[in-house]
C-alpha cells in the first residue's frame, strides 16, 4: 500500500496541479499533474541512492537520487513532517528489499 505526500498549492509550480510522490515497498513515484495528462517518473526501491532534504523556512524540497545514474526525482513545496516521512519510509522500505 502506496503512502501519497501532495505538494503544498502555495509553492511555485503547484498552484493548479500540485506534484504527489509515493513511496510503496516497489517504488518511489512522482506525479505532476498538467492541464491534459500527467508526467510520472518513478525509481524501483532498490534503485534510490540517496534521499535529499532541503528545509526551508516554510516548506522542503526533495531530491531522490537512483544508483542506475539516471535523473534524479525532485519535488519542492512539501511540508517538513512529509519529507521526513518520506526519507523514513524510502529507509525502511530499503531495509526490507535487502
Amino acid at each position: 500500500m502506496a503512502e501519497i505526500f501532495t505538494a503544498s498549492r502555495m509553492t511555485r509550480g503547484n498552484f493548479l496541479f500540485p506534484t504527489r510522490i509515493e513511496v510503496s515497498p516497489e517504488r518511489v513515484l512522482r506525479v505532476k499533474p498538467r492541464a491534459f495528462g500527467q508526467d510520472e517518473e518513478s525509481i524501483a526501491m532498490g534503485k534510490v541512492a540517496s534521499v535529499q532534504i532541503k528545509v526551508g523556512l516554510m516548506f522542503s524540497d526533495i531530491r531522490i537520487d537512483s544508483s542506475g545514474g539516471s535523473n534524479p526525482l525532485t519535488s519542492h513545496g512539501h511540508s517538513k513532517t512529509d519529507a521526513r516521512r518520506i526519507r523514513e519510509l524510502i529507509e525502511k522500505y530499503q531495509q526490507i528489499t535487502k
